[in-house]
């Protein structure tokens, strides 16, 4: 299957980017970063997030561990979102705190190393193999039929035997 096929529900991608249910809720409402497969619609929906969707939530995480303001913050996501997240997995992401920067090539980010203030940067590509693996260990969700796709998690033997009994 795809990464196009399979959707994760909250606690999963909470689980991978890190991150707190509550965070992730409060990211939802405020479109932050909201689910791309399927948003809730009141109470009792389950949100379910793509592979990107996490991957972004990630980048987030990290951008506020290292101080960037939200408002810096929602400016990239929102960049990301009108690029359509091409080549997300090639970019890195810089930021002097204040300012987010998107560079694609190494002379971008010489560039920017240039001026002299303190710079850090986050490569994308990085943070996609890191959400890749750890949703191989959880669980998802195929898209088209919601049955429950199992990760490789060798000590999940309960949730193996239940997904064979379907």
């Amino acid at each position: 299957m795809t990464s196009e096929e399979i959707g994760y529900r909250g606690p999963t991608a909470c689980a991978a980017a890190g991150i707190t249910y509550r965070q992730l809720d409060y990211w939802a409402r405020t479109g932050l970063v909201e689910p791309s497969v399927r948003p809730a619609y009141g109470s009792g929906t389950q949100r379910l997030y793509s592979f990107r969707d996490i991957v972004v939530l990630k980048i987030v995480k990290r951008f506020l561990d290292t101080g960037v303001s939200l408002q810096n913050i929602r400016t990239a996501v929102q960049h990301l979102r009108e690029r359509g997240f091409r080549d997300l997995e090639r970019m890195t992401l810089m930021s002097d705190g204040a300012t987010v920067y998107e560079c694609t090539s190494p002379d971008e980010v010489h560039a920017l190393l240039q001026g002299g203030q303190g710079i850090f940067g986050i490569a994308v590509g990085v943070v996609w193999r890191d959400v890749e693996s750890a949703l191989s260990q959880l669980h998802g969700e195929r898209i088209d039929t919601g049955e429950t796709l199992v990760g490789h998690n060798p000590a999940d033997e309960l949730a193996r035997r239940r997904n064979r009994a379907v």
